[in-house]
C-alpha cells in the first residue's frame, strides 16, 4: 500500500511524524479514512477512535476534538487529546466514566452538570473502548 506522510500534534507534543498507509479519525459529520493521494480538504475533529495503519500494523488510539488537514499529499492531524490504546490508564477511564454517570444520577445536577457529564462521559467511552481494543 502507498504511504503518506502524517503528523500527529497535540497541545502536549508531537505524537507521531511518519510514514502512515492509512488514516480513519471520527469527525464531526462521521468518520472519514485518508490515504496516499486524498484530495485537500480541512475537517473538524469530533470524539472517537483513530485507527493508523503503519507497516501494514494497525494503532488505535483515542482521538478527540481538533481538526485534520491534508495538503498537498501530506496529512496533519491536530487534536485536543490523542492517546494511544496503550497509554490509557483503564482505570482512569473507568473511574472518569463511573464519576459522570453519577452527576447524570443525581437530581440536584445543573443543566452545565449534565452537559460536562456528558461530554466526559462519552470521552471516557471512547477511552475504555479503545484501551479495550489494544
Amino acid at each position: 500500500m502507498t504511504e503518506f506522510p502524517l503528523k500527529i500534534v497535540t497541545p502536549d507534543g508531537s505524537k507521531y511524524d511518519g510514514a502512515a498507509e492509512a488514516l480513519t479519525v471520527r469527525a464531526t459529520t462521521g468518520d472519514i479514512g485518508f490515504f496516499a493521494g486524498h484530495i485537500n480538504c480541512v475537517a473538524p475533529l469530533g470524539m472517537g477512535r483513530a485507527t493508523v495503519v503503519i507497516n501494514g500494523q494497525k494503532r488505535y488510539a483515542a482521538c478527540i476534538g481538533g481538526m485534520v488537514s491534508v495538503l498537498d499529499g501530506k496529512i496533519t492531524l491536530l487534536p485536543t487529546s490523542f492517546e494511544w490504546a496503550e497509554e490509557i490508564d483503564l482505570p482512569r477511564a473507568e473511574r472518569s466514566y463511573e464519576k459522570a454517570q453519577n452527576v447524570l444520577g443525581r437530581k440536584d445536577a445543573t443543566d452545565a452538570d449534565i452537559l460536562l457529564a456528558k461530554a466526559r462521559l462519552h470521552r471516557a467511552l471512547v477511552r475504555k473502548s479503545v484501551a479495550e481494543t489494544k
